[in-house]
């Protein structure tokens, strides 16, 4: 299985620190996030690793190298700007997979966890994408979305039992072809007109109604590093 990282964002609730930093090379307890994932991958035997970038790119380029050093493989997949979470899969996918039913992993460049990669859940067959969810924290109470036997639900006027998306998932490459409109059968991977412009949140609500995706709540410990004040509580931890 290949992973992807997403570091591409402006981080701008992290300002002033990504002025000069790309967010996911901020440091938790002296190593910078990126590292905790990549180190992670390895350590669960995934070592094929696609890192997109766009803010300060050429700082992760230099910092990571092509991962040698982690005893892994890394390639880049180079945004003139930002194309949100889901164009920049979409824009990777010739990275990531070649067969529209490929599984790979996703994981947010800006999160923090211990997340055991070497336990994550398989992708069932019925299935399109996998979504790890957590308990919600005090940033986000109302959380994203509900879980009703192992499958993702849209909260339908009830916030109760909701959980937050923790920015990990397994895909399946023939997920993000579904819902491209402008795709063909063998280019739409490699569309980069402004309609690559695409976020995630409305696929994922999408599929969810459908049923296509199933989840599970991890109980890791587990951090969004959206603003400096949460980045410096996991550094006093």
């Amino acid at each position: 299985m290949k992973a992807m990282i997403l570091a591409a964002g402006r981080g701008e609730r992290m300002r002033p620190l990504t002025d000069s930093c790309p967010k996911p090379l901020l440091k938790v307890r002296g190593v910078a996030l990126i590292e905790h994932h990549i180190r992670n991958l390895v350590a669960a035997g995934i070592r094929d690793i696609v890192i997109n970038h766009a803010w300060l790119g050429e700082q992760l380029i230099a910092h990571l190298g092509r991962g040698e050093r982690f005893d892994a493989n890394i390639s880049y997949s180079e945004e003139v700007v930002a194309l949100e979470t889901a164009g920049g899969i979409i824009k990777a996918l010739p990275l990531l997979a070649e067969q529209d039913d490929e599984v790979f992993l996703v994981i947010n460049g800006d999160i923090y966890c211990d997340l055991q990669f070497a336990h994550l859940p398989v992708l069932a067959p019925e299935y399109s994408a996998h979504l790890m969810l957590v308990t919600n924290p005090e940033h986000n109470p109302n959380g994203d979305f509900q879980l009703e036997n192992g499958v993702l639900v849209n909260p339908k006027g009830n916030k109760q039992n909701t959980y937050t998306f923790s920015g990990i998932a397994l895909y399946r490459k023939s997920f993000f072809k579904q819902f491209f409109k402008q795709h063909s059968a063998t280019k739409y991977d490699n569309v980069m007109s402004q309609e690559a412009v695409k976020p995630l949140a409305p696929m994922l609500r999408a599929a969810a109604d459908q049923q296509q995706v199933s989840a599970n709540v991890m109980h890791s410990d587990w951090t969004d590093v959206g603003t400096p004040e949460r980045l410096a509580k996991l550094n006093t931890i």
